[in-house]
C-alpha cells in the first residue's frame, strides 16, 4: 500500500470510531474504526521504512559527473556482494 491508501484508511476508521454513531447490534463501528485506524497507521509506517531503505545520494563532481553515494551494507552470509557504480554525462554541445 502506498502513502495515499494508508492515510485514507486512517481517516475512514477515525470517521468510524468517532463520528458515526449507528448501532448495527453484532458489528461494533467503533472497534472497526480503531482497527482500520490501526491497520493504515502500520501500512504508512511499513512504507516509510521500504522508502527510506531504497534512498541513495547523488553527488555532483565538477568535472560534470556524477557519482552514486550510498551507505555501506553488510552483506548477508552466502549472497554475493555487487557493488553499482553509475556515471552520469551530459551530451556535449552540439554545433
Amino acid at each position: 500500500m502506498g502513502i495515499g491508501a494508508s492515510i485514507f484508511l486512517i481517516a475512514l476508521g477515525a470517521i468510524f470510531a468517532f463520528a458515526v454513531q449507528a448501532d448495527l447490534g453484532w458489528l461494533n463501528l467503533g472497534v472497526v474504526g480503531w482497527v482500520l485506524m490501526l491497520a493504515g497507521v502500520v501500512s504508512l509506517l511499513t512504507t516509510l521504512y521500504f522508502w527510506n531503505r531504497g534512498r541513495r545520494t547523488v553527488v555532483a563532481t565538477p568535472v560534470r559527473q556524477s557519482r552514486v553515494v550510498a551507505d555501506r551494507v553488510v552483506p548477508v552470509q552466502g549472497e554475493p556482494v555487487v557493488q553499482e557504480y553509475r556515471e552520469v554525462r551530459r551530451p556535449g554541445r552540439t554545433v
